[in-house]
């Protein structure tokens, strides 16, 4: 409860720490950094939180004892909390997932995140939950498509936790094995920069185009009648 606290005041002298990987794991500990990856792969609506670089900075701040645990308990947690994340993304998309189409687009949620989600399962199939753990925004709303499709539950639980696993071992763990050498350590911030940057940018290009792909359907849609 402590770390919560202090994670609370910290938001409330600088809302931008939300958004700040490092932040996160330096005034919320272990328990903000578990909630937030839990969140970012199973709340629709937190689809915008640092997934990646929050576990790499994970790893470099057990190596550098800032997160005073063991590495395999710190990666641990980080994949129990995103297994937990899309078992409720699962529940969600099995439950309501089909309303999220009639709802109204805002800056929290518009419906070609559902739609670029729906193609690269319909692409992928169940590896779209292994593949879109590396991919912002589908990281979030694969599961939700698999609940909305209600693939088989054994099915999906296979998925995703292995998923988790090829997604956290590797991104943690070179977070934790690299965090040891100072010129990562002293430029954390640009590295988290670079990470976001080079992540983002192509899942970004990829919804702006099938924003682009749905408006000419609509029109010629339109046009035809």
């Amino acid at each position: 409860m402590e770390e919560i606290r202090q994670f609370i005041q910290q938001i409330q002298n600088d809302p931008g720490s939300i958004f700040n990987p490092e932040a996160v794991i330096r005034y919320g500990g272990i328990t903000i950094l578990c909630l937030t990856i839990f969140a970012e792969t199973g709340l629709f609506f937190c689809f915008f939180f640092p997934g990646d670089s929050l576990v790499f900075t994970a790893g470099v701040l057990t190596a550098t004892q800032t997160l005073p645990y063991h590495w395999s308990i710190v990666l641990s947690l980080m994949i129990l909390s995103a297994i937990l994340g899309n078992l409720v993304g699962y529940w969600f998309g099995k439950r309501t997932g089909k309303l999220l189409m009639t709802r109204r687009d805002t800056i929290f949620f518009r419906k070609e995140y559902i739609t670029t989600a729906e193609n690269f399962y319909g692409r992928y199939g169940g590896m779209a939950l292994v593949l879109g753990r590396f991919l912002p925004i589908l990281r979030t709303f694969a599961p939700i498509v698999a609940g909305v499709i209600e693939l088989p539950f054994r099915r999906f639980f296979f998925y995703s936790s292995f998923g988790a696993v090829i997604w956290v071992f590797p991104i943690g763990g070179a977070g934790y094995f690299l965090g040891k050498i100072q010129f990562v350590q002293n430029n954390l911030g640009y590295i988290i920069l670079a990470m976001v940057i080079g992540i983002t940018s192509p899942v970004i290009y990829k919804v702006l185009k099938e924003r682009r792909k749905q408006k000419k359907l609509k029109s010629e849609f339109q046009d035809s009648k």
